[in-house]
């Protein structure tokens, strides 16, 4: 495989490659191949090794032999995928046990290579695993923002409903009604027309919020001068009736 169409696509953000293999030769064969291919290359012998520079170095790829001392490729794989930091990272193993594949997909490899392997191989398969990465995390940022947007969407339709209802409650809570039991005592009065005591009738009370409380008291006249509205609130008192 050419390298040079992927060199040109990685030249501003070359990815950091993670070869893991006992053989140093095949390390080597492998990391010379991929540093030509503009990768960044980390080397690791063992499995223990290879977790290790996997959580501090945080590669783009791992290409990981499945026979390793210490820690074999299989346990690798599941330990990378149970860590948190590690477990979005793609990782290609190679082996050179073919029945083996499926089981190795099964532990959290994203892709397997039966040997022998040559280079371009394990490059064309380093670019499909990061396209498909890179377009994965596409889609993560485009699911977040979609979740984004209609959390945004529904807090605003459930402050309208609260302010809604508010409302309705407050409408319930201070319509108006009739009494002659309300809140604030009615005043003596006398007619304007004839000096005579207004005689209490009824009120009513209610208004618009707790904050603004109304109440209107209901008065005659006993020389049939007619009926009068007092406002308590603007201490006024009219002439309704005759």
């Amino acid at each position: 495989m050419d390298p040079t169409p992927l060199l040109a696509a990685w030249t501003t953000h070359p990815p950091l490659a993670l070869i893991v293999d006992r053989d140093p030769d095949t390390r080597r064969l492998y990391a010379e191949y991929l540093k030509l291919s503009a990768c960044t290359v980390e080397e690791a012998d063992d499995g223990r090794e290879a977790l290790a520079k996997a959580i501090a170095r945080q590669p783009d790829v791992i290409i990981t032999e499945t026979r390793l001392p210490g820690i074999t490729g299989i346990e690798l794989c599941e330990l990378l995928r149970r860590d948190s930091t590690t477990r979005n990272i793609p990782i290609l193993c190679v082996t050179a046990d073919a029945l083996q594949a499926d089981h190795v997909q099964t532990v959290g490899a994203d892709a397997v290579l039966v040997k022998p392997c040559l280079p371009e191989n394990v490059l064309a398969e380093i670019h499909r695993l990061l396209d498909q990465s890179a377009e994965l995390r596409q889609r993560v940022r485009l699911l977040r923002d979609r979740i984004a947007e209609q959390l945004e969407r529904s807090e605003s339709v459930r402050a309208r409903t609260k302010r809604i209802i508010h409302r309705t409650i407050l409408s319930r809570s201070y319509q108006r009604a009739e009494t002659t039991e309300p809140p604030a005592a009615p005043p003596s009065l006398v007619c304007p027309n004839c000096d005579h005591t207004l005689r209490y009738l009824r009120s009513h009370v209610g208004g618009v919020s707790a904050r603004h409380p109304e109440q209107w008291d209901y008065f005659d006249c006993g020389n049939n001068c007619g009926t009068f509205q007092y406002r308590q609130r603007t201490r006024k008192l009219r002439k309704i009736s005759s």
